[in-house]
């Protein structure tokens, strides 16, 4: 298990680096004279057709509804693993990180909220400073090596994956268009499908995702966003199979699918959603209320949710700081958790998915100020908070006084 965290949190480091790459590469594009081929290219028409069943949409539409639901299904088998066998298990290791991740939502939230209060139309982008992107916050966490207490990282993590399933229910409950009954019915028709299997112990992986299929076409085609298919899919995978039996198809289809989506999905999501053109943008562009909101969301609400709360929660007694890690790295994690960028892109697509381009360039400025600015003011914190050399307690690692030494 402590193996599989840290590779895990290898990947995700890595993962967020190159996430940086590709979305100072979106801009470049954008603010040079192949702008015009990277609207052209993402504007393309793609379509699937069975007979007079067809899907048809623009390139970025497959990114941000094909490719982004098998980042949810993703982030659903991280948390059907971690809720059975994993950190969410275990109550005392979860009441520090889940407690804090409630005030890392609820805080960015009020804040844009208090800016935004008069523009009804703005105001559809409450939710988008209140994700955190995991990949690239552990990204910038890696770059202070072994100095990293893994309690830390594992902290960051635990936190992550609970505000993924916080963000997962808001767009569930609030960012959900016109109903279509019958696609609904067949939805909940493959959901029972997936039940039945799960239930009669079927662990062969096709069937699931033939079904999965079937589920993520219905979802397209009701109204209710297409990713959570993704995540409804992974929690009928299943986890544990006889002794005798090869690895458990939720271990194999994390093991299969992790890389190519933190070095391929995710990459190209924010390569496609992160153009923002330079053009036009002045101090009045910077502080209007969509991008000021989204932006003091992430940079203030963020650390002030996240370290408050965990601080009302440890003085109360119900819940205790990691092992080897202090106040001033706690606060430096929750600076680094104001980095939006992948879900606050993903979350502000669907909220002003039928809006102007200058809405949705607005938004994204205040993505990237709000993700840049927490991530220069994260790093300078830790480089002061955490020690000045390694020394890795927790995930049974030993402190001196521990080992007798």
């Amino acid at each position: 298990m402590i193996s599989s965290i840290r590779n895990f949190l290898r990947l995700e480091a890595a993962s967020g680096l190159l996430l940086v790459a590709s979305a100072a590469l979106a801009m470049a594009v954008v603010n040079s004279p192949f702008r015009s081929l990277y609207d052209a290219l993402l504007a393309t028409p793609v379509e699937w057709r069975v007979g007079d069943f067809e899907i048809a949409k623009p390139l970025l539409l497959w990114i941000n509804d094909g490719l982004m639901a098998v980042f949810f299904f993703i982030v659903g088998l991280e948390i059907k693993r971690e809720v059975l066998e994993g950190e969410l298990s275990r109550p005392s290791q979860i009441a520090l990180p889940g407690i804090a991740a409630i005030g890392g939502m609820a805080v960015p939230a009020a804040i844009f909220w208090a800016i935004n209060a008069g523009d009804s139309h703005a105001m559809s982008g409450w939710a988008i400073p209140t994700a955190t992107d995991i990949a690239f916050a552990l990204g910038m966490l890696s770059l202070f090596g072994d100095r990293v207490p893994v309690s830390l990282k594992v902290f960051l993590l635990t936190l992550a994956i609970i505000d993924d399933l916080g963000a997962i229910v808001i767009i569930a409950l609030f960012y959900t268009s016109q109903i279509s009954l019958t696609s609904l019915v067949i939805a909940a028709a493959s959901l029972a499908v997936l039940g039945i299997m799960n239930h009669r112990g079927v662990h062969r992986i096709s069937p699931y995702l033939l079904v999965g299929t079937v589920l993520w076409i219905s979802m397209l085609k009701s109204g209710v966003h297409a990713t959570l298919a993704g995540v409804l899919l992974a929690f009928f995978i299943p986890l544990r199979t006889p002794a005798t039996a090869r690895p458990a198809p939720l271990t194999r289809l994390e093991d299969d699918l992790h890389t190519p989506v933190a070095f391929g999905i995710l990459p190209l999501f924010a390569f496609a959603n992160a153009g923002i053109p330079f053009d036009g943008m002045n101090a009045a562009a910077l502080t209007a209320g969509l991008p000021l909101g989204v932006a003091l969301g992430l940079f203030l609400g963020k650390p002030l949710g996240i370290f408050g709360f965990s601080w009302v929660a440890v003085r109360a007694g119900l819940a205790r700081l990691p092992e080897g890690v202090g106040w001033r790295a706690i606060f430096g994690v929750s600076i680094l958790c104001g980095i939006g960028f992948t879900m606050s892109l993903f979350i502000a697509s669907l909220a002003f998915e039928s809006s102007s381009q200058d809405i949705m360039a607005a938004s994204r400025i205040g993505i990237v100020a709000g993700t840049a600015a927490s991530a220069l003011l994260g790093l300078l914190v830790l480089k002061f908070a955490l020690p000045a050399s390694g020394r890795r307690h927790g995930l049974g690692e030993r402190t001196p006084a521990q080992s007798g030494t």
